[in-house]
This record gives structure tokens, C-alpha cells and sequence, in this order.
């Protein structure tokens, strides 16, 4: 008797089992999802970039005039942690780039940002402007410091994507 009712219970639970099986095959068929959407959601920005700006005690750099495949995907102002401002993005390959500006000590301050670059001892010409250049195991980086701030621009990106940033980076006064 205890056998057959050993034998009852894994027959239900088996039959339990595939009922649920069915239920979730058909939630799954019967409702909508798009396997190719993009699961990164773009960020507004402007109100942080506008605080940012009030705030600190150098020109906050946002870029301008990239191309729409270009997705801003991160924000931060932080006044206390000496003045740090990140701004990331997704460029059009799906690659990471981050501006980051702020005025704590450069030395301590890049390989922070950049996941532990170094300063390769070259520089690079973008708009104009002389940028160091860092490689690291994770992020390569473009980095300047003037006005009172070390800038820089890294991430998974190529250093043609970097400078491409690196170029659209405007402090919005004139």
C-alpha cells in the first residue's frame, strides 16, 4: 500500500509538473518580447551637466554634436568626492566611453578612472589640443589637465573613438 502510494505521489507531482511546463511555454509564446532589443536605456543628462556646471570650480566638459548611435548611458556629479563629474556612453560599435573630470591629484586620480592604465610617455592631437595617451589591461585613456581639472576620456573604446569624444567635448561657455 505504501508503494502504491509512493508511486501515486511521483505521478502527480510529475503530472503538476508538466502542467506548469505548459503554462510557462505558453506565457512565453503568447507574450510579446523583442530578443533584439537593446537592454541598455539611453540617459538624459542635461539637468546633472547643468548642476554640474554651477557647481564646479572648473569647465564641465559635455559632448556636442556626436551622431544619434552614440547613447549616454551613465551620469554623476560628485561635489564631495573632489569634484568628480563621469559621463558614459555607448559608442556606435557597442564599445564603452567615459569623460571623467575632476580635481583630485592626476596620478591617483587616471589609473582610478581608467581601471589602472599607465601613461605610455606619448601624446595625441585631438582638435587641436595635446592629449596624453594611457594604455591598460581594461580601458585605454586620452588625458589633459588644465583649468584646474584633470579630463579624461577612457574606456573599451579604440583611441580613434576616444579622440572622437575627445574632440566633441565642449564646456558650453563661449
Amino acid at each position: 500500500m505504501a508503494a502504491q502510494r509512493g508511486r501515486q505521489t511521483v505521478r502527480d507531482l510529475v503530472l503538476s509538473m508538466a502542467v506548469i511546463g505548459v503554462v510557462v511555454a505558453g506565457i512565453y509564446v503568447f507574450i510579446p518580447h523583442d530578443e533584439k532589443a537593446d537592454p541598455v536605456k539611453a540617459v538624459d543628462y542635461r539637468v546633472e551637466l547643468v548642476t554640474a556646471r554651477r557647481a564646479a570650480p572648473y569647465p564641465v566638459l559635455a559632448p556636442t554634436g556626436l551622431p544619434e548611435k552614440w547613447k549616454p548611458t551613465s551620469v554623476s556629479y560628485e561635489r564631495q568626492s573632489e569634484n568628480a563629474w563621469h559621463l558614459g556612453y555607448l559608442d556606435p560599435d557597442g564599445e564603452y566611453v567615459a569623460v571623467e573630470q575632476s580635481t583630485a591629484a592626476a596620478e591617483k586620480y587616471v589609473p582610478e578612472v581608467s581601471r589602472r592604465a599607465e601613461d605610455t610617455g606619448r601624446t595625441q592631437q585631438v582638435a587641436g589640443e595635446t592629449w596624453q595617451r594611457w594604455e591598460g589591461p581594461k580601458y585605454d585613456a586620452l588625458v589633459r589637465t588644465d583649468a584646474g581639472a584633470t579630463t579624461v576620456v577612457t574606456g573599451t573604446a579604440s583611441y580613434g573613438r576616444l579622440a572622437e569624444m575627445a574632440a566633441a567635448l565642449e564646456s558650453g561657455t563661449s
